[in-house]
């Protein structure tokens, strides 16, 4: 068996912890109006530095999947565990937007859009893992020039795509291979980092000052037109961004590096991420549930968001967590998760 590379772990780790963070920040973001201009700046801040958790999501399924030798019925229990999932989780979150938040849901419109926002990663995840071993036959018989000039072409296609997304345009035809959206290349991204990590002559400052300039860059802008605008402007901290993409790959590749991309943890702090690794994907689905029932009973001007972000998002985490360690001892793991 292959051991676990715990870089890939760590990463893991902080992705899923920065995904809750981004979720309870972004409800103070969005809740510009009720809140201080302090208060706005530092959950700004905290939801632009963890936006580089969905990206990393996707670099670790394309690090640890692209490089595989494709077999074709594996793929196909992978593609029904997650439609599985999904239809599930629809299901539920439907039952808990009618009857419990009394929002109007249409459960029968689960096959084109989420029933519950959070749930879109599944939506993108699943056509790539749809044409994954393709993919992965495509990878094997490539060199390093054609490496080279696939993943310029994915830039250019990524960063063309949001600049004429902005202008409301969009090509008359996506560019096969990936798509209208920047999933596809972040699943390429991870794969390429990983195949060449050997290579990469840039050290961990500097990855490191990358990140950091694009993150600033990106906190910067949006602040500014959001002040102008009297409103929060989120277009700066999608996925699709030039400066998310810099920052997200950047953050995968410093962490990757880490020790030579061969990272040693006390046994301890192996057996607690491998224990947390393994609830990440419920805790995903999971948490915002608790999440919407806090949003319910309190808005974003109600108590500080200074207090409230980093409490919340340390108790969802922990909530979730519980619940879905307890759910993985019961036979209803298969079906949720």
């Amino acid at each position: 068996m292959e051991e676990k590379n715990y870089n890939i772990e760590l990463i893991r780790t902080l992705s899923f912890v920065f995904v809750i963070v981004i979720h309870v920040a972004n409800y103070y973001c969005r809740g510009y109006a009720e809140i201080s201009r302090g208060e706005y700046w530092f959950a700004l801040i905290l939801d632009a530095m963890a936006r580089v958790s969905v990206p990393c999501f996707f670099m670790m399924s394309g690090a640890l999947l692209l490089g595989e030798k494709p077999n074709l019925d594996k793929n196909v229990r992978r593609l029904f565990r997650f439609f599985k999932v999904l239809l599930v989780w629809s299901v539920i979150y439907y039952f808990f937007n009618v009857y419990y938040m009394h929002s109007k849901v249409n459960l029968k419109a689960v096959l084109f859009e989420p029933v519950e926002a959070h749930l879109w990663y599944l939506y993108a995840l699943l056509p790539i893992y749809l044409v994954l071993p393709f993919f992965q036959i495509m990878c094997w018989g490539m060199k390093k020039k054609y490496d080279d000039a696939f993943i310029a072409m994915c830039l250019v296609v990524v960063v063309a795509q949001y600049i004429s997304s902005l202008f409301h345009e969009e090509p008359y035809y996506d560019v096969p291979l990936l798509g209208d959206r920047a999933y596809t290349f972040y699943f390429f991204a991870g794969y390429f980092i990983q195949k060449y990590r050997n290579k990469i002559p840039w050290r961990f400052p500097v990855v490191a000052s990358i990140f950091a300039g694009s993150t600033a860059f990106e906190i910067v802008l949006t602040a500014l037109v959001s002040f102008k605008k009297g409103d929060h402007y989120e277009r700066l901290l999608e996925y699709g961004c030039p400066f998310v993409v810099i920052s997200g790959v950047a953050f995968f590749m410093m962490l990757y590096k880490v020790h030579g991309g061969q990272i040693e943890f006390p046994r301890g702090m192996k057996k607690w991420m491998d224990r947390l690794g393994g609830c990440s994907f419920g805790i995903y689905l999971i948490h915002i549930l608790f999440l919407d029932i806090f949003k319910k009973y309190v808005d974003p001007g109600d108590l500080s968001a200074y207090l409230v972000i980093p409490v919340l998002s340390v108790g969802l985490g922990l909530i979730s967590y519980l619940c879905v360690y307890g759910l993985n001892k019961t036979p209803l793991r298969k079906v949720l998760f």
